[in-house]
């Protein structure tokens, strides 16, 4: 909730009465064992919070230029940085959409928007809140596909794990098959035998 300094007035305001005073704070840290294992835990957790994503994008992207890296342009943060955004890339896209990964032909015809997806760690309702949103921007990309005739696909890259929530794993396919072919999503492991030319050009 705090992610955002804005809205810190917001939450004081909210939730304040319930805050402990900072005095109890300092009793209850002083209480706690040096080395504080627990805390240096959750502060490692924390410090490496996005990394699996990088490791995932950055993976796809060497893959990536070492199969198709001659015929094809793939644009996107390979670990940290801006994301593609669909507006500066797409003509006629109107809302300022970002994406992880956008392949295009030499000639800068686009061919794939892309999405990291490092679900192995979420389920309940961050599972129902991803796969919803995924819905949503598949139905826009292919929306204006077909709208403007270009041959856009989705590509969603998932790091595998949470794939083995069944529930997710329907879900996931659900979306497949909502694509008509359109919409792909894909491990690592599967990216040799599933992400084609074919598929990429059809």
């Amino acid at each position: 909730m705090t992610k955002k300094k804005r809205d810190i007035p917001t939450i004081i305001n909210d939730f304040g009465d319930r805050f402990r005073s900072l005095e109890e704070v300092r009793k209850n840290l002083q209480s706690r064992p040096v080395p504080d294992e627990t805390l240096m835990a959750l502060l490692l957790e924390q410090s490496k919070r996005g990394q699996k994503g990088y490791d995932l994008t950055e993976a796809f992207f060497l893959w990536f230029d070492r199969v198709f890296g001659k015929n094809y342009i793939i644009r996107g943060p390979v670990r940290a940085g801006k994301d593609v955004m669909l507006d500066k890339v797409l003509d006629n896209w109107g809302a300022q959409t970002p994406a992880d990964i956008f392949i295009s032909r030499l000639d800068g015809t686009p061919l794939v928007v892309g999405f990291a997806r490092y679900d192995s760690d979420r389920g309940g309702s961050q599972e129902d809140d991803r796969t919803g949103g995924n819905r949503d921007k598949a139905t826009d990309i292919l929306r204006y596909a077909d709208t403007y005739k270009v041959a856009l696909k989705v590509f969603f890259l998932n790091d595998g794990p949470g794939l083995l929530l069944g529930s997710m794993w329907n879900d996931y396919a659900r979306l497949e098959s909502y694509g008509s072919g359109k919409i792909m999503v894909c491990t690592l492991k599967m990216l040799d035998e599933r992400f084609t030319q074919d598929w990429l050009e059809s």
